[in-house]
C-alpha cells in the first residue's frame, strides 16, 4: 500500500532541463552587463585569433624565405646576384637588411670598390635590423593586451553575476536555488569566456617572442658578416675566388633553422 499525505497527491517537480535547452536558458537567463561582457570577450578572441593565424602564415613565409636567401648568399659571386636573389625573398628579414645596406654602399661607391665609410654602413645596417625586428613584431602587442585584459574583463562579469546572485537572495526572501542560480550561472559563464580568451593569447605571445628572438639574433650575425664582406672587398679584388657572400656565418643559418 503507497500511502499519500493528507490534501491529496503531493505536487510533482518539473523536471530541470538538459542538453541544448539549458543552454539556450541559461543565456536567456543571463543580464544585460553578461551579455556585454561577453560580446566583448567574442570580438577580442576573434581578434586574437585572426593574429595568431596571420603571424603564424608570416613567420613560416620569413622562415622559407630566409633560408633560401642565405642558401643564395653563400653561393653568389657578385653584390648584383645577392641584390636580385634579395628582392625574389621579400619576407626575409636578412633580405630586405642586406637590401638596405647595399643602397648605402652604392651610395658611397657608385655600386663597385671598396667602401668609403664603414661606419656609416654600420649605422645602416643597425637601422635596417631594428626595422626589420618593429616588422616581425607587429601586433604583437594586441597579444599582450588581450592576454592581461580579458582576465579582469571576465571577472568584472564574475562580479556582476555575484551581485545578482545576492540581489536574487534579497528579493526572494529565502536561500533558495531558484533565487541565486541566474546570478551564479552568469559569474561562471563569464569567468570561463574570459580564461577561453586568454590562454591561448598568452600561449602565441610567448611562441612569437620567441620567434622573433631567434631571428632577431640571426639578423645581429648577418649584419656583422655582411660589414665584414664589404669591408674586405680590397682583399677580394687581388683573389676574386672568394665571393662576397661566401663568408656567411653559419651561426645566422643555425638559428633561423631552430
Amino acid at each position: 500500500m503507497v500511502l499519500q499525505a493528507d490534501g491529496g497527491a503531493a505536487p510533482a517537480t518539473s523536471p530541470l532541463p538538459e542538453g541544448p535547452t539549458a543552454v539556450v536558458d541559461l543565456f536567456h537567463n543571463i543580464g544585460p552587463v553578461a551579455t556585454g561582457v561577453l560580446v566583448l570577450l567574442l570580438l577580442a578572441s576573434l581578434y586574437s585569433w585572426t593574429v595568431i593565424f596571420g603571424k603564424m602564415s608570416s613567420f613560416s613565409r620569413a622562415t622559407k624565405d630566409t633560408r633560401r636567401f642565405l642558401r643564395g648568399f653563400r653561393n653568389a659571386s657578385r653584390l648584383q646576384e645577392i641584390s636580385v636573389l634579395a628582392a625574389d625573398c621579400p619576407r626575409s628579414p636578412l633580405a630586405q637588411v642586406f637590401e638596405d645596406v647595399y643602397e648605402t654602399y652604392k651610395r658611397q661607391t657608385g655600386g663597385a670598390g671598396p667602401p668609403r665609410s664603414m661606419t656609416s654602413l654600420e649605422r645602416s645596417a643597425q637601422t635596417a635590423a631594428s626595422e626589420a625586428v618593429t616588422a616581425l613584431e607587429r601586433r604583437m602587442t594586441w597579444l599582450a593586451t588581450i592576454a592581461s585584459t580579458t582576465v579582469y574583463v571576465g571577472l568584472f562579469g564574475t562580479v556582476i553575476g555575484v551581485i545578482d546572485a545576492f540581489h536574487g537572495l534579497g528579493t526572494a526572501g529565502a536561500a533558495t536555488l531558484r533565487a541565486v542560480a541566474p546570478g551564479i550561472s552568469e559569474a561562471l559563464v563569464t569567468t570561463a569566456a574570459g580564461l577561453f580568451v586568454a590562454v591561448p593569447a598568452v600561449v602565441a605571445f610567448n611562441q612569437f617572442t620567441a620567434r622573433v628572438r631567434v631571428f632577431a639574433a640571426a639578423i645581429d650575425d648577418f649584419c656583422r658578416e655582411l660589414l665584414n664582406s664589404l669591408e674586405e672587398i680590397p682583399v677580394r679584388t687581388a683573389a676574386p675566388a672568394r665571393a662576397p657572400g661566401a663568408e656567411i656565418s653559419r651561426e645566422a643559418e643555425r638559428g633561423v633553422h631552430q
